[in-house]
Parts: C-alpha cells; sequence; structure tokens
C-alpha cells in the first residue's frame, strides 16, 4: 500500500527535498498534488515527473501558466486560490501533507489539513507561531499526527521519551537546548550590519534555504519563531528552553534530562533527513544523505546567543509571553521588514526596529478565533507599511 502525499509548497526548497525522498521509495510514496505560488515552470518540471492528480498555484495566472507548459492530454488537474490549496491538504484520498509554503499564507491549507485528521508534516512554523492553541487545537480535535520538520524541532522529537505525554516533570526532562547556527553574521557587532546586502543576509554558512528564512536566520528572528513553535509543540514555556548557538550545524537540538543526560540528534545539514523521518515515523528509511563523518569534522563549538546585537530573538520571546494575538503580529510585522530589505529599502539593523514598533502599537487580544488572528495579521502589516512609508530615520526613531 502506498501513501498519498500532497506537498504543500512544492518548488521551494523542503517541498523539492520532499520530492527527492519520495521518488527514492516509489513502493511506499506516491505524490496526490504540488501547490505552487507563482514559479510555473518549477511546478510543472515536477508535475511531469511525479504526475499528481492535482496541482495548484497561487492564481488563475500561474494556473494557466503551468497548463500551458503542460500536454493536452496530461492527467493532472491544475486548480487555482486559496480555497483549492487548503481543499488539496483535506483531501479524502491524502494521507500526508508538507506543509512547506512559507509565511502566514501557509496557515490556513496546514489548519485543513489537520481538521482533517491528516499526518501533518510541519515545515511552515509560521502556523504555530500565528495560531498555536487554535492549530494544536485542530491536530487533536481531528485526530491528526504532527510531525515536526524543522531540523532542530525533528531532533527534539528525536530526543524526546517515546511516550512524551508534554509534560517535563514525570518524565524527568529538565530543558530543552536548541541550537542556532549563527547565521551569516556570527559575532558581528550592531554598527557592523547597518551596511549589510541582501546577497550577503542570504548566503547562509550550512544550509540552503529561501530567502525569507535565510535573512530570519540572519536576523536570528528564525531562531526566535522557533522558540514559539517548540513552546507549542512541547508543551513548554521560553525559560525551559535554551538557545545555543552551534555553527557547524551538526548537532540539531538536544534535551537534558536530571539525570544528568544529555540526548541529542546529529546529522548533516541536509533536510531530506528530517523529512525521511517524518514520513516514515516511527519507521526509518533511507534518505539520500550521506552519514556523519564524526573525524572530519573534528569539532562541535557552542556559545551564547547575542541578544544585544539580534534583538529580534527576544522579541519573539516577549510575544510568546504577551500571548493572544501578539505573536501573529510579531510575524507579520517581520514578513514586511524582511520584504523591505531584501527590496533594498531600508538596511538589515532596522527589520528588529520596525518589528518591535509595530508590537509596541499592538493591543492584545485574547486567542478566541481564526479571524482576530487573521485580524490581527492584516492589522500589522497595515501598521508595517505605514511606517515604511516614512523615511528610515523616522523608522529607527
Amino acid at each position: 500500500m502506498t501513501h498519498a502525499v500532497t506537498v504543500l509548497g512544492a518548488t521551494g526548497s523542503i517541498g523539492c527535498s520532499t520530492l527527492d525522498v519520495i521518488a527514492r521509495h516509489p513502493e511506499r510514496y506516491r505524490v496526490f498534488a504540488l501547490t505552487a505560488a507563482t514559479r510555473a515552470e518549477k511546478l510543472a518540471e515536477q508535475v511531469l515527473q511525479h504526475v499528481p492528480q492535482y496541482a495548484v498555484m497561487k492564481d488563475d495566472a500561474g494556473a494557466d501558466a503551468v497548463r500551458c507548459l503542460l500536454p493536452q492530454d496530461h492527467p493532472t488537474t491544475v486548480l487555482s486560490g486559496a480555497e483549492a490549496l487548503s481543499w488539496v491538504a483535506a483531501h479524502e484520498e491524502t494521507d500526508m501533507v508538507m506543509a512547506a509554503i512559507v509565511g502566514a499564507a501557509g496557515l490556513l491549507p496546514s489548519l485543513a489539513a489537520a481538521q482533517a485528521g491528516k499526518r501533518v508534516l510541519l515545515a511552515n512554523k509560521e502556523a504555530l507561531v500565528m495560531a498555536g492553541p487554535l492549530f494544536m487545537d485542530a491536530i487533536r480535535d481531528g485526530g491528526a499526527e504532527l510531525l515536526p520538520i524543522d531540523s532542530e524541532h525533528n531532533a527534539i522529537f528525536q530526543s524526546m521519551p517515546e511516550r512524551y505525554d508534554g509534560h517535563f516533570a514525570p518524565h524527568g526532562i529538565s530543558k530543552i537546548l536548541l541550537t542556532a547556527s549563527g547565521g551569516p553574521f556570527r559575532g558581528w557587532q550592531a554598527d557592523q550590519l547597518a551596511d549589510v546586502t541582501p546577497a550577503e543576509a542570504v548566503a547562509h554558512p550550512n544550509w540552503t534555504m529561501g530567502q525569507k528564512i535565510s535573512v530570519d536566520s540572519a536576523t536570528l528572528m528564525n531562531k526566535g519563531l522557533e522558540l514559539i513553535e517548540a513552546c507549542f509543540l512541547f508543551n513548554c514555556q521560553p525559560e525551559q528552553i535554551q538557545v545555543v548557538v552551534h555553527p557547524q550545524s551538526v548537532i540539531h537540538s538536544l534535551v537534558q534530562y536530571c539525570d544528568g543526560s544529555v540526548i541529542a540528534q546529529l546529522g548533516e545539514p541536509d533536510m531530506r533527513t528530517p523529512i525521511a523521518y517524518a514520513l516514515a515515523w516511527p519507521e526509518r528509511m533511507t534518505s539520500g544523505v550521506a552519514p556523519l563523518d564524526l573525524v572530519t569534522i573534528g569539532r562541535f563549538d557552542f556559545e551564547a546567543a547575542d541578544e544585544h546585537t539580534f534583538p529580534c530573538l527576544s522579541l519573539a520571546r516577549r510575544a510568546f509571553m504577551a500571548g493572544g494575538t501578539m505573536p501573529a503580529v510579531l510575524n507579520a510585522a517581520n514578513e514586511i521588514a524582511v520584504e523591505a530589505f531584501l527590496g533594498e529599502r531600508i538596511p538589515f539593523n532596522t527589520i528588529p526596529m520596525l518589528v518591535q514598533q509595530v508590537m509596541d502599537a499592538h493591543k492584545v487580544e485574547a486567542m478566541t478565533s481564526l479571524e482576530n488572528v487573521l485580524l490581527a495579521d492584516q492589522w500589522a502589516r497595515r501598521q508595517a507599511h505605514q511606517l515604511l512609508q516614512g523615511s528610515v530615520n523616522e523608522v529607527d526613531a
């Protein structure tokens, strides 16, 4: 029996890695649906290779572009729009959903998969950052399985007791050690960051990732979002998580126990490892990743995160503690700030300043529904755009 997999965000780095792993195990998996935002040519290439039942683009123009690139008699049905995304994610023939759409756009289809009781392979951290309580309720109420794909959370999952029930004390857990590479500007001082370029910021030393997540890694916002995500995934508080900079990116995270033991998951910095683990769990299968050569690596280094130079980590911690709609505001403001930086409209070190200003202006509301989460998201985007309309000096003030 093969499992039908829907890949949300198929043309991104996670999506491509997922399809690589699936192609290695045709006896176990088949592709049910592939989705993309704007990369019609890449999606058409994937459709030709994997022949899913459905392909979904963000809009009609994208769908038309994909259709034009396929033979007229090709069996894949090409759809478009947000409703189609959620429809393929929740479709009765879908067994597993790789939720790899970057940003807030991934929330609704990821939530649809959870409500439909799918195995959700969560690479879209924003689903938990924006609407953590609602998303976890949907997983429970829908009878879904949630497997984290971020290398750090996947490592924590692997290092937890087999029957971890969301409580540290009964399992002797004392804390989680969440590792960070430190990004391309590790060790830099604040005054050195003013003139960095988008090209420098996206040049991650270890991982091959999309532009947005690469910038988040450089600002440490990615680690802040991962801290929030870990709090929801493992039912803990920020003070139970220590962020540790590990520049080799080989130890992906660790769990510390009361008896002095520290259990870690190690591996090459290749997302196919956590993807294969989540697809096959509780079994293991080949991923295409080479075994780790410890002798060649030679050493492991660790240092504390510099939250003074990179304040986004502190902002994320503050957002989680504020609760309610504040994490959604943090995420939305950051998306606008990163977009502005990549468009060379603001300098790199203005990203956390803009996020902080939007957070300072927000009146937190309780998370009562998905609607008020989305309203907070929209408010934060408008607020960030209004700030960006002024000069950089005004934003920095």
